[in-house]
């Protein structure tokens, strides 16, 4: 099985030098749950073209600093591409920015909500109750035609969504790390964030008890069971 990370984020060399990009963090937490998979991380938020839409067996996509309502160079080819995915049915797996943008691709839709969320959240996924890392001041504000809600927090009632075609979302950042995200916090403090917002973020990231393996499995299962599918077809 051969996986696409789609990592749609800008680095930031002042802020992140040392720490692996963040393409690599998702493949990293990926790996945990398909160690069979060849993966391959595609830079696409610095330029790297999007593959054809059956080049890979699925694909996985990102966070970003960017919003649904912006005009990157690659947002109007990402929007293309998630079509053409739909249509080729390869599944489709989204994080943060990949849960919003294929939202609204797919029919929904998603806003920007005012201050950012960033810290450890608690979220119900199907009836279980689990503690996650965020980062995002947007959400889906609309959920897409056939699209089924698995998961919800009391400040973000579409924090997880199935769709009756293969793809799969969440609001969460099931890969970051408590650490890698507050070494960044740290490096930036007042820059990205104001000081004071920073401070409070880096005190529930110290709290944080998220586990490594956070949603990875049922990830995996998720492409494992598209792949066999469409073999089996």
């Amino acid at each position: 099985m051969r996986l696409a990370v789609l990592d749609v984020c800008v680095w930031l060399e002042e802020y992140q030098s040392g720490q692996p990009r963040f393409g690599e963090v998702l493949s990293v937490w990926l790996r945990r749950a398909v160690p069979e998979a060849q993966i391959t991380v595609l830079n696409i938020g610095e330029g790297a073209p999007l593959p054809v839409a059956d080049a890979f067996d699925g694909y996985l996509l990102g966070g970003s600093e960017k919003g649904v309502y912006d005009d990157a160079p690659w947002m109007a080819p990402l929007r293309q591409f998630l079509q053409d995915v739909r249509r080729a049915g390869r599944p489709v797996f989204g994080i943060c920015f990949g849960h919003q943008i294929m939202a609204d691709v797919y029919g929904g839709k998603a806003e920007y909500l005012g201050a950012a969320e960033v810290g450890v959240r608690h979220f119900e996924i199907d009836g279980l109750f689990v503690t996650g890392h965020v980062w995002h001041q947007d959400q889906v504000t609309q959920v897409p035609p056939g699209a089924q809600v698995i998961g919800s927090a009391d400040y973000c009632p579409v924090a997880a969504l199935a769709y009756e075609f293969p793809a799969m979302s969440v609001q969460f950042h099931p890969e970051y790390s408590a650490e890698y995200v507050a070494d960044f916090l740290a490096r930036s403090r007042g820059e990205v964030l104001s000081a004071e917002e920073t401070d409070a973020a880096l005190a529930q990231f110290s709290r944080s008890d998220v586990q490594a393996d956070l949603f990875a499995d049922r990830a995996g299962a998720f492409f494992r069971d598209a792949y066999a599918a469409r073999v089996k077809s």
